[in-house]
């Protein structure tokens, strides 16, 4: 059976994706430091480019992804437990996008030189964002991600990592369609 190694590979690209998210947040409170002492500089602004980017594009398909393929065998459980978690972490989805709409348009302005927001109010948006976003990566990796291991062990997921890779093609290509001036990346 075939089933078992491609599931442990879809679960180490999503744990793998948890590690970037976390990397991500890191970059942007860095971001906030320079731009608190230094100001707008091309490099803050390429910074806050590939930052904006990454959560508009990676952070979101990564939600998608666990939506899609991992939650749905979840909320089938009969643990209450297990379905509990899975809807609060379906309800984390909904936080996290709406601290992110918060925080995006700072960005954005940072992108194109301009400085017309507050970092302090940038730092406490941050401040939730990454918090939301431990708590999160904690009950999926501690609760979420073992038991569907098991719920998917069985299962050929070669098809669900073939469907992950191929939307963050077309994500991308829709990207470079996209004019940079679109809010939050297009909508991604």
């Amino acid at each position: 059976m075939n089933a078992a190694p491609v599931s442990i590979a879809v679960f180490e690209f999503l744990d793998s994706t948890h590690r970037d998210i976390l990397t991500q947040i890191k970059l942007l409170h860095a971001l906030v430091d320079a731009i608190e002492t230094e100001g707008l500089n091309l490099a803050n602004r390429g910074q806050a480019r590939r930052v904006l980017d990454y959560f508009n594009g990676e952070a979101r398909q990564h939600h998608l992804d666990e939506e899609k393929h991992i939650f749905p065998a979840l909320l089938a459980s009969q643990n209450a437990e297990i379905v509990q978690a899975t809807e609060h972490l379906i309800q984390d989805h909904g936080w996290l996008e709406e601290n992110w709409i918060q925080i995006a348009p700072s960005l954005e302005a940072a992108t194109g030189g301009n400085l017309w927001f507050d970092p302090v109010e940038l730092r406490h948006a941050l401040e939730v964002f990454e918090a939301l976003y431990l708590d999160h990566i904690l009950l999926e990796e501690s609760i979420a991600y073992p038991e569907a291991r098991k719920r998917l062990a069985g299962l050929d997921t070669l098809g669900m990592g073939r469907e992950m890779a191929q939307r963050r093609v077309m994500q991308r290509e829709a990207g470079r369609k996209t004019p940079a001036s679109a809010p939050f990346g297009g909508g991604a």
